[in-house]
Protein backbone atom coordinates (compact mmCIF):
# COMPACT_ATOMS: atom_id res chain seq x y z
CA UNK A 1 0.00 0.00 0.00
CA UNK A 2 1.42 3.37 -0.98
CA UNK A 3 1.74 6.14 1.58
CA UNK A 4 -0.91 8.30 -0.08
CA UNK A 5 -3.54 5.58 -0.36
CA UNK A 6 -5.99 5.20 2.57
CA UNK A 7 -7.22 1.92 4.02
CA UNK A 8 -10.06 1.14 1.65
CA UNK A 9 -10.91 -2.48 2.30
CA UNK A 10 -14.59 -3.30 2.39
CA UNK A 11 -14.53 -4.32 6.04
CA UNK A 12 -13.20 -0.93 7.16
CA UNK A 13 -15.72 0.96 5.04
CA UNK A 14 -18.59 -1.27 6.11
CA UNK A 15 -17.67 -1.02 9.79
CA UNK A 16 -17.49 2.76 9.61
CA UNK A 17 -20.78 2.94 7.72
CA UNK A 18 -22.58 1.00 10.44
CA UNK A 19 -22.29 3.99 12.81
CA UNK A 20 -25.34 6.20 12.55
CA UNK A 21 -24.77 9.96 12.26
CA UNK A 22 -25.81 12.05 15.22
CA UNK A 23 -29.32 13.41 14.83
CA UNK A 24 -28.65 16.58 16.76
CA UNK A 25 -25.11 17.89 16.97
CA UNK A 26 -23.71 21.05 18.56
CA UNK A 27 -20.89 21.05 16.02
CA UNK A 28 -20.75 22.76 12.60
CA UNK A 29 -22.44 20.99 9.71
CA UNK A 30 -19.09 20.10 8.09
CA UNK A 31 -17.65 18.53 11.27
CA UNK A 32 -16.72 14.87 11.45
CA UNK A 33 -16.85 12.52 14.45
CA UNK A 34 -13.98 10.03 14.43
CA UNK A 35 -15.15 6.51 15.28
CA UNK A 36 -12.07 4.37 14.52
CA UNK A 37 -8.47 4.33 13.28
CA UNK A 38 -7.51 2.43 10.14
CA UNK A 39 -4.32 0.47 9.45
CA UNK A 40 -2.53 3.67 8.41
CA UNK A 41 -3.42 5.37 11.73
CA UNK A 42 -5.93 7.64 9.98
CA UNK A 43 -9.12 8.61 11.75
CA UNK A 44 -12.25 7.05 10.25
CA UNK A 45 -15.48 9.09 10.16
CA UNK A 46 -18.63 9.16 8.08
CA UNK A 47 -20.80 11.80 6.52
CA UNK A 48 -24.58 11.87 7.02
CA UNK A 49 -25.00 10.14 3.65
CA UNK A 50 -22.82 7.25 4.88
CA UNK A 51 -19.69 8.08 2.87
CA UNK A 52 -16.52 7.10 4.75
CA UNK A 53 -13.91 9.79 5.37
CA UNK A 54 -10.29 9.01 6.31
CA UNK A 55 -8.71 11.88 8.26
CA UNK A 56 -4.97 11.91 8.86
CA UNK A 57 -4.03 13.33 12.26
CA UNK A 58 -7.42 12.66 13.89
CA UNK A 59 -8.03 10.31 16.83
CA UNK A 60 -10.96 8.20 17.96
CA UNK A 61 -13.60 10.23 19.80
CA UNK A 62 -12.51 13.54 18.33
CA UNK A 63 -14.74 15.98 16.46
CA UNK A 64 -12.79 17.65 13.66
CA UNK A 65 -13.03 19.49 10.41
CA UNK A 66 -10.92 18.18 7.59
CA UNK A 67 -9.21 19.48 4.49
CA UNK A 68 -10.24 16.92 1.86
CA UNK A 69 -7.59 16.05 -0.68
CA UNK A 70 -9.06 13.04 -2.49
CA UNK A 71 -12.64 12.13 -3.34
CA UNK A 72 -13.97 8.81 -4.65
CA UNK A 73 -17.45 7.38 -5.00
CA UNK A 74 -17.61 5.76 -1.56
CA UNK A 75 -14.75 7.39 0.38
CA UNK A 76 -12.83 10.60 0.88
CA UNK A 77 -9.40 11.27 2.36
CA UNK A 78 -7.94 14.37 3.95
CA UNK A 79 -6.04 15.87 6.87
CA UNK A 80 -7.14 17.55 10.07
CA UNK A 81 -7.98 21.21 9.63
CA UNK A 82 -9.29 21.98 13.14
CA UNK A 83 -9.87 19.89 16.27
CA UNK A 84 -13.21 20.98 17.78
CA UNK A 85 -13.21 18.34 20.52
CA UNK A 86 -9.86 16.67 21.32
CA UNK A 87 -9.40 13.12 22.55
CA UNK A 88 -8.25 12.58 26.13
CA UNK A 89 -5.61 10.27 24.62
CA UNK A 90 -4.05 13.02 22.50
CA UNK A 91 -0.51 13.85 23.60
CA UNK A 92 2.26 16.23 22.57
CA UNK A 93 4.69 14.54 20.15
CA UNK A 94 8.23 14.17 21.48
CA UNK A 95 9.81 14.76 18.08
CA UNK A 96 9.79 18.24 16.49
CA UNK A 97 9.83 16.64 13.04
CA UNK A 98 6.52 14.78 13.56
CA UNK A 99 3.26 16.26 12.35
CA UNK A 100 1.25 17.32 9.31
CA UNK A 101 3.31 20.41 8.52
CA UNK A 102 5.27 20.85 5.30
CA UNK A 103 8.51 18.89 5.53
CA UNK A 104 7.30 16.68 8.40
CA UNK A 105 9.06 13.33 8.76
CA UNK A 106 7.07 10.31 7.62
CA UNK A 107 8.81 7.79 9.88
CA UNK A 108 6.12 7.81 12.59
CA UNK A 109 2.34 8.03 12.38
CA UNK A 110 1.12 7.90 16.00
CA UNK A 111 3.27 10.17 18.18
CA UNK A 112 0.18 12.30 18.87
CA UNK A 113 -1.50 9.31 20.59
CA UNK A 114 -0.78 8.08 24.11
CA UNK A 115 1.45 4.96 23.88
CA UNK A 116 -0.98 2.84 25.93
CA UNK A 117 -3.79 3.80 23.57
CA UNK A 118 -1.58 2.88 20.61
CA UNK A 119 -1.26 -0.64 22.03
CA UNK A 120 -5.01 -0.94 22.61
CA UNK A 121 -5.74 0.13 19.03
CA UNK A 122 -3.24 -2.36 17.63
CA UNK A 123 -4.83 -5.12 19.70
CA UNK A 124 -8.20 -4.17 18.23
CA UNK A 125 -6.74 -4.24 14.72
CA UNK A 126 -5.53 -7.80 15.30
CA UNK A 127 -8.87 -8.98 16.70
CA UNK A 128 -10.84 -7.27 13.91
CA UNK A 129 -8.63 -8.81 11.22
CA UNK A 130 -8.92 -12.28 12.72
CA UNK A 131 -12.70 -12.02 12.76
CA UNK A 132 -13.48 -10.09 9.58
CA UNK A 133 -10.88 -11.80 7.36
CA UNK A 134 -10.55 -15.24 8.94
CA UNK A 135 -13.79 -15.67 10.91
CA UNK A 136 -11.59 -16.66 13.84
CA UNK A 137 -11.89 -15.55 17.46
CA UNK A 138 -9.05 -16.39 19.82
CA UNK A 139 -10.08 -18.25 22.96
CA UNK A 140 -7.69 -16.11 25.00
CA UNK A 141 -6.22 -12.66 24.40
CA UNK A 142 -2.57 -12.47 25.38
CA UNK A 143 -1.32 -9.52 27.36
CA UNK A 144 0.34 -7.07 24.92
CA UNK A 145 4.13 -7.15 24.87
CA UNK A 146 5.71 -3.73 25.30
CA UNK A 147 9.21 -2.32 25.58
CA UNK A 148 10.82 1.12 25.44
CA UNK A 149 8.71 3.73 23.62
CA UNK A 150 11.77 5.70 22.46
CA UNK A 151 15.25 4.91 21.17
CA UNK A 152 14.24 1.39 20.25
CA UNK A 153 14.99 1.29 16.52
CA UNK A 154 18.30 -0.51 16.08
CA UNK A 155 17.75 -1.01 12.35
CA UNK A 156 16.87 1.69 9.80
CA UNK A 157 17.45 2.81 6.24
CA UNK A 158 18.40 6.46 6.15
CA UNK A 159 18.10 8.22 2.83
CA UNK A 160 20.94 10.54 1.81
CA UNK A 161 20.85 13.43 -0.64
CA UNK A 162 23.16 16.29 -1.49
CA UNK A 163 20.89 19.27 -2.23
CA UNK A 164 23.27 21.31 -4.33
CA UNK A 165 20.95 24.33 -4.65
CA UNK A 166 20.85 24.71 -0.87
CA UNK A 167 24.41 23.61 -0.30
CA UNK A 168 23.38 20.99 2.25
CA UNK A 169 23.33 17.22 2.66
CA UNK A 170 20.22 15.63 4.20
CA UNK A 171 20.33 12.32 6.08
CA UNK A 172 17.14 10.79 7.47
CA UNK A 173 13.70 9.42 6.67
CA UNK A 174 11.52 10.64 3.84
CA UNK A 175 9.00 13.39 4.38
CA UNK A 176 5.37 12.41 4.92
CA UNK A 177 3.87 11.32 1.59
CA UNK A 178 6.91 12.54 -0.32
CA UNK A 179 10.05 11.34 -2.08
CA UNK A 180 11.98 14.21 -0.46
CA UNK A 181 14.13 13.65 2.62
CA UNK A 182 13.07 15.33 5.84
CA UNK A 183 15.43 17.97 7.25
CA UNK A 184 16.06 16.06 10.50
CA UNK A 185 18.39 17.21 13.26
CA UNK A 186 17.38 14.39 15.59
CA UNK A 187 15.19 11.28 15.76
CA UNK A 188 13.47 10.13 18.95
CA UNK A 189 12.99 6.49 17.88
CA UNK A 190 16.62 5.89 16.93
CA UNK A 191 19.10 5.06 19.73
CA UNK A 192 20.23 8.36 21.29
CA UNK A 193 23.82 7.96 20.09
CA UNK A 194 22.59 7.37 16.52
CA UNK A 195 20.27 10.36 16.70
CA UNK A 196 23.27 12.43 17.77
CA UNK A 197 25.13 11.23 14.66
CA UNK A 198 22.61 12.65 12.16
CA UNK A 199 24.18 16.10 11.91
CA UNK A 200 27.80 14.84 11.95
CA UNK A 201 26.86 12.39 9.19
CA UNK A 202 25.54 15.25 7.10
CA UNK A 203 28.86 17.04 7.48
CA UNK A 204 30.80 13.89 6.67
CA UNK A 205 28.88 13.14 3.47
CA UNK A 206 29.20 16.79 2.43
CA UNK A 207 32.98 16.45 2.73
CA UNK A 208 33.18 13.39 0.45
CA UNK A 209 34.17 13.60 -3.18
CA UNK A 210 31.36 11.07 -3.75
CA UNK A 211 28.67 13.10 -1.98
CA UNK A 212 26.44 13.09 -5.08
CA UNK A 213 26.57 9.31 -5.53
CA UNK A 214 25.80 8.06 -2.00
CA UNK A 215 21.98 7.64 -1.78
CA UNK A 216 21.61 5.62 1.41
CA UNK A 217 23.06 4.66 4.79
CA UNK A 218 21.68 1.50 6.36
CA UNK A 219 21.91 1.28 10.15
CA UNK A 220 22.34 -1.98 12.06
CA UNK A 221 23.14 -1.88 15.76
CA UNK A 222 24.37 -4.85 17.75
CA UNK A 223 25.66 -5.31 21.28
CA UNK A 224 28.31 -2.60 21.51
CA UNK A 225 28.49 -2.08 17.72
CA UNK A 226 26.98 0.53 15.40
CA UNK A 227 27.32 -0.62 11.79
CA UNK A 228 26.68 1.86 8.97
CA UNK A 229 26.35 0.53 5.43
CA UNK A 230 27.13 3.23 2.86
CA UNK A 231 25.51 2.65 -0.53
CA UNK A 232 27.75 4.21 -3.17
CA UNK A 233 27.07 4.20 -6.89
CA UNK A 234 30.67 4.87 -7.92
CA UNK A 235 33.98 3.62 -6.44
CA UNK A 236 35.17 5.63 -3.45
CA UNK A 237 38.49 7.41 -3.62
CA UNK A 238 41.24 6.57 -1.14
CA UNK A 239 40.73 10.00 0.40
CA UNK A 240 37.00 9.33 0.96
CA UNK A 241 37.85 5.96 2.48
CA UNK A 242 40.16 7.65 4.97
CA UNK A 243 37.49 10.21 5.81
CA UNK A 244 35.14 7.36 6.70
CA UNK A 245 37.82 5.72 8.85
CA UNK A 246 38.52 8.98 10.65
CA UNK A 247 34.80 9.40 11.37
CA UNK A 248 34.63 5.87 12.81
CA UNK A 249 37.64 6.57 15.04
CA UNK A 250 35.99 9.75 16.35
CA UNK A 251 32.95 7.69 17.39
CA UNK A 252 34.78 4.55 18.51
CA UNK A 253 33.03 4.67 21.90
CA UNK A 254 29.93 3.29 20.17
CA UNK A 255 31.83 0.68 18.18
CA UNK A 256 31.10 2.48 14.93
CA UNK A 257 32.17 0.57 11.85
CA UNK A 258 31.67 1.28 8.16
CA UNK A 259 30.47 -1.24 5.61
CA UNK A 260 30.35 -0.50 1.88
CA UNK A 261 27.72 -1.53 -0.67
CA UNK A 262 28.81 -0.77 -4.26
CA UNK A 263 26.01 -2.80 -5.89
CA UNK A 264 23.48 -5.36 -4.60
CA UNK A 265 23.22 -6.72 -1.03
CA UNK A 266 25.68 -9.51 -1.82
CA UNK A 267 28.42 -6.92 -2.42
CA UNK A 268 28.32 -5.56 1.15
CA UNK A 269 31.73 -5.72 2.82
CA UNK A 270 33.53 -4.18 5.77
CA UNK A 271 35.66 -1.11 5.05
CA UNK A 272 39.26 -2.24 5.60
CA UNK A 273 40.73 -0.53 8.65
CA UNK A 274 43.76 -2.09 10.39
CA UNK A 275 43.22 0.08 13.47
CA UNK A 276 39.53 -0.90 13.91
CA UNK A 277 39.15 -2.81 17.18
CA UNK A 278 35.34 -2.84 17.34
CA UNK A 279 33.83 -6.28 18.08
CA UNK A 280 31.90 -8.47 15.66
CA UNK A 281 28.36 -7.31 14.88
CA UNK A 282 26.05 -9.54 16.94
CA UNK A 283 23.09 -9.56 19.32
CA UNK A 284 22.52 -11.76 22.34
CA UNK A 285 19.66 -13.86 23.69
CA UNK A 286 20.72 -14.03 27.36
CA UNK A 287 17.79 -16.20 28.46
CA UNK A 288 19.18 -19.01 26.32
CA UNK A 289 22.90 -18.28 26.61
CA UNK A 290 23.15 -17.53 22.89
CA UNK A 291 25.04 -14.98 20.81
CA UNK A 292 23.93 -14.33 17.23
CA UNK A 293 26.48 -12.77 14.83
CA UNK A 294 25.00 -11.23 11.68
CA UNK A 295 25.84 -9.01 8.74
CA UNK A 296 24.23 -5.55 8.69
CA UNK A 297 22.07 -6.42 5.68
CA UNK A 298 20.79 -9.70 7.20
CA UNK A 299 17.20 -9.65 8.42
CA UNK A 300 17.05 -9.16 12.18
CA UNK A 301 14.31 -7.65 14.32
CA UNK A 302 14.32 -3.86 14.56
CA UNK A 303 13.69 -3.77 18.32
CA UNK A 304 16.20 -5.92 20.30
CA UNK A 305 14.41 -5.40 23.63
CA UNK A 306 11.15 -6.77 22.25
CA UNK A 307 12.93 -9.50 20.27
CA UNK A 308 14.34 -11.04 23.46
CA UNK A 309 10.91 -11.04 25.08
CA UNK A 310 9.29 -12.28 21.87
CA UNK A 311 11.55 -15.33 21.62
CA UNK A 312 10.98 -16.19 25.28
CA UNK A 313 7.19 -15.89 24.99
CA UNK A 314 7.06 -17.90 21.75
CA UNK A 315 8.93 -20.80 23.32
CA UNK A 316 6.87 -20.53 26.49
CA UNK A 317 3.67 -20.81 24.44
CA UNK A 318 5.06 -23.63 22.31
CA UNK A 319 5.81 -25.69 25.46
CA UNK A 320 8.49 -27.79 23.82
CA UNK A 321 9.33 -31.05 25.62
CA UNK A 322 12.78 -32.72 25.58
CA UNK A 323 11.52 -35.67 23.52
CA UNK A 324 9.90 -33.56 20.79
CA UNK A 325 10.98 -32.64 17.26
CA UNK A 326 10.25 -29.05 16.19
CA UNK A 327 10.18 -27.36 12.77
CA UNK A 328 10.98 -23.66 12.55
CA UNK A 329 9.49 -22.34 9.30
CA UNK A 330 11.02 -19.15 7.81
CA UNK A 331 13.86 -19.59 10.31
CA UNK A 332 16.16 -16.81 9.06
CA UNK A 333 19.54 -16.81 10.79
CA UNK A 334 18.18 -18.93 13.65
CA UNK A 335 16.54 -16.34 15.92
CA UNK A 336 14.04 -18.96 17.14
CA UNK A 337 15.81 -22.10 15.92
CA UNK A 338 18.81 -21.88 18.22
CA UNK A 339 16.72 -21.21 21.36
CA UNK A 340 14.59 -24.22 20.34
CA UNK A 341 17.73 -26.40 20.34
CA UNK A 342 18.08 -25.70 24.07
CA UNK A 343 14.71 -27.42 24.71
CA UNK A 344 13.86 -29.92 21.95
CA UNK A 345 15.20 -33.33 20.93
CA UNK A 346 15.78 -32.22 17.34
CA UNK A 347 15.05 -29.11 15.27
CA UNK A 348 14.60 -28.48 11.55
CA UNK A 349 14.95 -24.90 10.31
CA UNK A 350 13.67 -24.02 6.82
CA UNK A 351 14.38 -20.68 5.15
CA UNK A 352 14.15 -19.24 1.64
CA UNK A 353 17.46 -17.36 1.68
CA UNK A 354 20.65 -19.33 1.06
CA UNK A 355 22.69 -16.59 2.74
CA UNK A 356 20.62 -16.76 5.92
CA UNK A 357 20.83 -20.55 5.98
CA UNK A 358 24.63 -20.25 5.86
CA UNK A 359 24.51 -17.73 8.70
CA UNK A 360 22.26 -20.04 10.74
CA UNK A 361 24.69 -22.94 10.25
CA UNK A 362 27.59 -20.75 11.38
CA UNK A 363 25.71 -19.41 14.39
CA UNK A 364 24.76 -22.91 15.51
CA UNK A 365 28.34 -24.15 15.19
CA UNK A 366 29.77 -21.13 17.03
CA UNK A 367 27.33 -21.43 19.92
CA UNK A 368 27.69 -25.20 20.16
CA UNK A 369 31.48 -24.91 20.42
CA UNK A 370 31.19 -22.54 23.38
CA UNK A 371 28.76 -24.60 25.47
CA UNK A 372 29.74 -27.17 28.10
CA UNK A 373 29.08 -30.81 27.25
CA UNK A 374 26.21 -31.04 29.72
CA UNK A 375 24.41 -28.12 28.02
CA UNK A 376 24.97 -29.02 24.36
CA UNK A 377 22.45 -27.82 21.79
CA UNK A 378 20.14 -30.41 20.24
CA UNK A 379 20.87 -31.58 16.69
CA UNK A 380 19.61 -29.18 14.03
CA UNK A 381 19.29 -29.25 10.26
CA UNK A 382 18.92 -26.12 8.15
CA UNK A 383 17.37 -26.27 4.68
CA UNK A 384 17.05 -23.58 1.99
CA UNK A 385 13.70 -23.78 0.20
CA UNK A 386 11.06 -21.52 -1.33
CA UNK A 387 8.27 -21.78 1.22
CA UNK A 388 5.80 -20.02 -1.04
CA UNK A 389 5.74 -23.14 -3.27
CA UNK A 390 4.90 -25.62 -0.50
CA UNK A 391 2.81 -28.69 -1.41
CA UNK A 392 1.29 -31.40 0.82
CA UNK A 393 3.84 -33.99 -0.40
CA UNK A 394 6.73 -31.61 0.32
CA UNK A 395 5.33 -30.94 3.76
CA UNK A 396 5.03 -34.61 4.63
CA UNK A 397 8.54 -35.28 3.31
CA UNK A 398 9.90 -33.03 6.08
CA UNK A 399 8.78 -35.62 8.61
CA UNK A 400 6.72 -35.59 11.76
CA UNK A 401 7.18 -32.76 14.25
CA UNK A 402 5.12 -32.33 17.39
CA UNK A 403 5.47 -28.54 17.36
CA UNK A 404 5.86 -25.80 14.73
CA UNK A 405 7.18 -22.26 14.98
CA UNK A 406 6.09 -20.12 12.00
CA UNK A 407 7.56 -16.63 11.47
CA UNK A 408 6.90 -15.55 7.87
CA UNK A 409 7.43 -12.19 6.14
CA UNK A 410 4.49 -9.87 5.41
CA UNK A 411 3.19 -12.23 2.72
CA UNK A 412 2.35 -14.76 5.41
CA UNK A 413 2.47 -18.56 5.27
CA UNK A 414 -0.43 -19.25 2.91
CA UNK A 415 1.14 -22.15 0.98
CA UNK A 416 2.19 -23.84 4.21
CA UNK A 417 -1.26 -23.40 5.80
CA UNK A 418 -2.99 -24.53 2.59
CA UNK A 419 -0.86 -27.68 2.38
CA UNK A 420 -1.72 -28.56 5.96
CA UNK A 421 -5.42 -27.94 5.26
CA UNK A 422 -5.35 -30.09 2.11
CA UNK A 423 -3.90 -33.03 4.05
CA UNK A 424 -6.59 -32.71 6.71
CA UNK A 425 -9.41 -32.45 4.17
CA UNK A 426 -8.07 -35.43 2.21
CA UNK A 427 -8.17 -37.52 5.37
CA UNK A 428 -11.61 -36.34 6.40
CA UNK A 429 -13.12 -36.84 2.94
CA UNK A 430 -11.09 -39.53 1.10
CA UNK A 431 -12.12 -40.52 -2.41
CA UNK A 432 -10.71 -42.79 -5.12
CA UNK A 433 -8.62 -39.91 -6.47
CA UNK A 434 -6.97 -39.11 -3.12
CA UNK A 435 -3.22 -39.66 -3.29
CA UNK A 436 -2.15 -42.55 -1.09
CA UNK A 437 0.72 -40.47 0.30
CA UNK A 438 -1.73 -38.04 1.92
CA UNK A 439 -3.38 -40.89 3.83
CA UNK A 440 -0.12 -42.30 5.24
CA UNK A 441 -0.86 -42.73 8.97
CA UNK A 442 2.85 -42.50 9.81
CA UNK A 443 2.69 -38.74 9.23
CA UNK A 444 0.73 -36.67 11.73
CA UNK A 445 0.29 -32.88 11.85
CA UNK A 446 1.83 -30.87 14.70
CA UNK A 447 -0.15 -30.70 17.90
CA UNK A 448 0.68 -27.04 18.45
CA UNK A 449 1.70 -24.13 16.23
CA UNK A 450 2.96 -20.73 17.36
CA UNK A 451 2.62 -18.23 14.51
CA UNK A 452 4.54 -14.94 14.75
CA UNK A 453 3.28 -12.35 12.27
CA UNK A 454 4.21 -8.87 11.05
CA UNK A 455 0.95 -8.51 9.10
CA UNK A 456 -2.41 -9.10 10.85
CA UNK A 457 -4.22 -9.44 7.52
CA UNK A 458 -2.16 -12.39 6.30
CA UNK A 459 -2.17 -13.92 9.78
CA UNK A 460 -5.99 -13.75 9.75
CA UNK A 461 -6.14 -15.32 6.29
CA UNK A 462 -3.88 -18.20 7.34
CA UNK A 463 -5.72 -18.57 10.66
CA UNK A 464 -8.95 -19.08 8.70
CA UNK A 465 -7.35 -22.02 6.87
CA UNK A 466 -5.87 -23.54 10.03
CA UNK A 467 -9.10 -23.28 12.02
CA UNK A 468 -11.77 -24.02 9.41
CA UNK A 469 -9.95 -26.55 7.24
CA UNK A 470 -6.84 -27.90 9.00
CA UNK A 471 -8.45 -28.97 12.30
CA UNK A 472 -6.99 -26.41 14.71
CA UNK A 473 -8.34 -24.07 17.39
CA UNK A 474 -6.92 -20.61 17.91
CA UNK A 475 -6.29 -20.84 21.63
CA UNK A 476 -4.53 -17.49 22.09
CA UNK A 477 -3.54 -14.33 20.24
CA UNK A 478 -2.02 -10.97 21.10
CA UNK A 479 0.06 -8.10 19.82
CA UNK A 480 3.74 -7.32 20.17
CA UNK A 481 4.48 -3.57 20.10
CA UNK A 482 7.67 -3.91 18.09
CA UNK A 483 7.33 -0.44 16.47
CA UNK A 484 5.92 2.18 18.90
CA UNK A 485 4.47 5.33 17.28
CA UNK A 486 4.00 3.59 13.92
CA UNK A 487 0.94 1.82 12.52
CA UNK A 488 2.91 -1.43 12.23
CA UNK A 489 1.30 -4.35 14.09
CA UNK A 490 3.39 -7.35 15.13
CA UNK A 491 1.36 -10.20 16.59
CA UNK A 492 1.41 -13.78 17.77
CA UNK A 493 -1.19 -16.57 17.69
CA UNK A 494 -1.30 -20.10 19.09
CA UNK A 495 -3.08 -22.98 17.30
CA UNK A 496 -3.78 -26.41 18.79
CA UNK A 497 -5.21 -29.55 17.26
CA UNK A 498 -8.77 -29.70 18.02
Amino acid sequence: MSHDTPQKNNDAIAAASEVSPQSASPWPENSLTITALDMEAQGVAHKPDGKVVFVEGALVGEVVTARIGRRKNNWEQGTVEAILHPSSQRTTPSCPHFGLHTGACGGCKMQHLNPSAQVAIKQRVLEDNLWHLGKVKAERILRPMQGPDWGYRWRARLAVRHVAKKGVVLVGFHERKSRYIADMQSCAILPPHVSALLLPLRELIASLDARDTCPQIELACGDGVTALVLRHLEPLSDVDGQRLRDFAHQHAAHGLQWWLQPKGPNTVHRLPDPSDTSPELAYSLPAFGLRMPFKPTDFTQVNPHINRALVSRALQLLQVQPHERVIDWFCGLGNFTLPLTTQAREVLGIEGSDALVERAHANYAANQSQRPANAALAPVQFVARNLFDMTPDMLMADGVAEKWLVDPPREGAFALSKALAEIEQARLHPNPETAASLLNPAWQPPQRIVYVSCNPATLARDAGLLVHQAGYRCTAAGIVNMFPHTAHVESMAVFERG
